[in-house]
Formats: structure tokens, sequence, C-alpha cells
């Protein structure tokens, strides 16, 4: 069974909420062209990476928005149950207190006989006893009255919070709808960019010339680690020395199960020691580290530098593909003693050793 590890993607007033739902995201990265290892842009035009790279982000702002909208939502939907439940406690109250003013009626009648009140006093045993019982009666005429009127006053002022609260839910909902359409739509353009990237990049593999370097502003976020995952989002398939038929003996290395295009990083920092195009790994990069050790990334659809470029860590080197001997799409990613292919050692283990857990 392959491993797998979700990581999360980079990512109540209920007005401000929905304003800042809807603001869209500025695109962050874009393609200079091909760019040689001196930073001289070429004559060749950017291909489908940099529309991939942003693509992505925007898929990301969009989704992210499209979650907060939902969990706004859900606070929202939560609130009006709760009004309801509070709503439905009054009227329940209300109904007790005039069932009391019943009683009370019922008790003044069968007291009084319904004669009048003087009639009332001429024939009573004690009059005195008769006028406090009626002052008893009035008195809790009164509480039950004034308890009616404050239970019928509460359940207007939670009818009308309800109401609110039941328009600011659909347009809550209006909101989410159109965000969802934009994340469908960012998605669908995204899908397309991905396979026009893929097929530029077996294109490149067939005539067995490797397109040159596509530069692409990469957001500088600080990274404080000096080790790094190869992908910032992946799910863990095929492990190191795992059995399969798609192997001459055993897997090589630790494959990340990611879209087409995304992003693929250096681990740490170190310097490029070949980008090739050909033969089982398809498009891949290998970089030298420090220590003498070798990163491997493989199967890609684009490479983002040069042979000799020094990267640092999390900088990024490609964006994975399915060039090669592949499936689908994946990074191959592979910690080796020597450049080549035999010298593998554990991926995973290797990594761990260097404080980054998959």
């Amino acid at each position: 069974m392959p491993l797998r590890r979700r990581r999360p993607h980079l990512f109540v007033c209920v007005p401000v909420l929905l304003c800042a739902l809807l603001v869209p995201t500025p695109p962050a990265a874009s393609a200079e062209g091909h760019v040689s290892s001196e930073g001289h842009v070429s004559s060749e035009g950017p291909s489908a990476s940099a529309d991939v790279v942003r693509l992505y982000e925007e898929a990301s702002a969009a989704t992210a928005r499209y979650v907060e909208g939902r969990r706004a939502a859900r606070v929202q939907k939560t609130r009006v149950r709760k009004l309801d439940r509070l709503l439905a406690a009054e009227r329940r109250h209300m109904a007790v207190l005039h069932a009391d003013l019943g009683r009370l009626a019922s008790a003044q009648y069968r007291a009084g006989g319904g004669l009048p009140h003087t009639v009332q006093l001429l024939l009573a045993d004690s009059p005195d006893a008769l006028m406090r019982g009626k002052q008893v009666m009035l008195h809790a005429d009164l509480a039950v009255n004034s308890a009616v009127a404050k239970t019928r006053r509460a359940a207007s002022g939670l009818a009308v919070a309800k109401r609110r609260a039941d328009r600011a839910k659909r347009s809550l909902d209006r909101h989410n709808a159109r965000l969802a359409d934009l994340k469908r739509g960012i998605e669908r353009k995204l899908e397309r960019a991905r396979w026009t990237l893929q097929g530029e990049a077996d294109r490149s593999v067939a005539a067995g010339r490797c397109r040159g370097a596509v530069r692409l502003n990469q957001q500088r976020t600080p990274v404080t680690r000096a080790w790094v995952t190869p992908v910032e989002s992946y799910e863990l398939s095929a492990g190191f020395d795992s059995a399969g038929g798609r192997w001459a003996h055993r897997h090589t290395g630790q494959d990340f199960a990611v879209g087409v295009g995304a992003p693929v990083r250096s681990v740490g920092a170190g310097r490029v020691e070949s980008v090739s195009c050909g033969g089982g790994f398809g498009i891949e990069v290998v970089v030298r580290h420090k220590g003498g050790y070798f990163t491997q990334y493989a199967h890609l659809a684009a490479v983002t530098v040069d042979q000799g470029d020094r990267v640092r860590a999390g900088q990024w080197v490609g964006q994975a593909g399915t060039t090669g001997n592949s499936t689908g799409p994946h990074l191959h990613f592979e910690a080796r003693l020597t450049p080549y292919l035999g010298s593998g050692v554990d991926p995973r283990r290797w990594l761990a050793e260097r404080g980054v857990i998959l």
C-alpha cells in the first residue's frame, strides 16, 4: 500500500468577510523567458510554465477563500439555529404564561361566582379575608400580565434577529456559490495549462533536445530551515526499495504524487550538477550538496535552473510532470552518494536525519 500523508496547500462581521472573500488575488509568478545561467533572456518566448504556476497560485487562493466562505456560512447557520431554539423557548414560555392567566381568571370566577364585588363583600363570612384574597389575586394577575408583555417583547426581538441572520446566511450562500464557480473555472484553466506544459515536455524529450531553463519569479518566502521537502503539498506513493513491474530491479527513490506543473524545490542548498531530458527519468535535475550527497528530481515537465547554478533550500529547480518511464504525474526524488543511478540511499531516512519528516 502506498504511504500517504497530506500536507495543506498555501493559503465575523459578515459584510467585511464577504468583501474579503471576493477580492481577487493578483498573480505572483510570471515567466521571463528562457534564461541562461548568467541571467540573460534568450530569444525564445516563455512556455506554459508561468501559466501553470500562476494558475496554481490562483487556484490555491480561490480554494482558501471558498473554504473560509464555507466556514463563515457554517458559523452563520449555527447562529440561525440558536436563534430558532431561543425563539421557540420564548414562545413556549409565553404559552405557559397565557395558561397561567387563564387559571387566574378561572379562580377569580369560581371565588366570586360571577357576583359583583359589593355583593361578594356582603355575603362573605370574612370580608377582610376576601379583600386580602382579592389583593393577592390582583398582584398575581399583574405579575403574569407583566411577564407576558416581557416575553412577547423578547420573542419579537428574537424574531427580528433571526430574520437578519437568515438574510446574512442567504447572502453568504450566494457568495459561496460564486466562489465555487470561480474555483471551478480556475481549476479547468489549470488542467488545460498543465497538459499544454506536459505536451511541450513530451515533444522536447521525444526530440532529445532539452529546452532551456524557464526562470520563474518565485515568491521569496523566508526559509529558516536548512532542509525542506521537495514539494510543498503532496501524497507519498511508491517508496524506496519497493518492488513493482515498472522497475527493472527495485524502486530507487521516493515518489510524491503531485499535479503536472507543481513547483519542485531543492531540498537544501547546493549547486546544480546536471540537467538532462532523456532516458527513463525523462527531464531530471541533479543537485550536489555539502557533505558529498546528491539529490535527484525526475519526471519533470520543465526545469527552472541550468547546470552550474547555485540553489538555496526551497528554491524551485523545476516543475513536476510525467516524462520518461512514468505512469502518471509525480515527482521521483532520490538521495544519492554519487550523481549516478545505483548509489541511492533511503530518501525518507536521509531527510529525517536532516529534520524533514515525510
